[in-house]
């Protein structure tokens, strides 16, 4: 069964200087303030596109990951994944880096490299990202 999530964001002003809120609808959980400065430069204490889209990447990796590793009968105890998600004024999204670290009992190096790399690739928000160079470093915990 399809889902559908919705997020508002209200704007005021111009790019320079004008400011906004953007409210995650379906769940519920906030309403954030966002500024030209606050996705160019400093976050002081706002969010951005980047890390909206660092915050769905990094949560559809793990799960995927997760997912597959389950799947191949070597569940994971735990999971951390940072989604770096680079911004160049003027050019867009240059690059993603996510770096995961798990803790997989009985599973080697390689074949965690494997999952995460399979994870990487077919991971929903990956997929969407497609035209955007995403970099992966993953570490198997002991």
């Amino acid at each position: 069964m399809a889902t559908t999530r919705t997020a508002t964001t209200q704007w005021k002003g111009a790019l320079i200087g004008g400011a906004g809120t953007v409210s995650l609808d379906t769940s519920g959980v906030g309403t954030y303030d966002i500024t030209w400065a606050s996705r160019a430069e400093a976050a002081n204490g706002k969010t951005s596109p980047e890390e909206l889209i660092a915050a769905a990447h990094s949560s559809c990796f793990s799960m995927a990951l997760s997912h597959g590793l389950a799947g191949a009968g070597t569940p994971p105890e735990t999971v951390q994944t940072v989604a770096n998600v680079t911004f160049q004024p003027g050019e867009g999204i240059t690059g993603i880096t996510l770096s995961v670290k798990a803790r997989v009992p009985g599973l080697s190096a390689e074949a965690f490299e494997a999952a995460a790399q399979d994870a990487k690739a077919n991971c929903p928000v990956s997929k969407a990202l497609a035209g955007v160079n995403i970099t992966l470093e993953a570490e198997l915990l002991s």
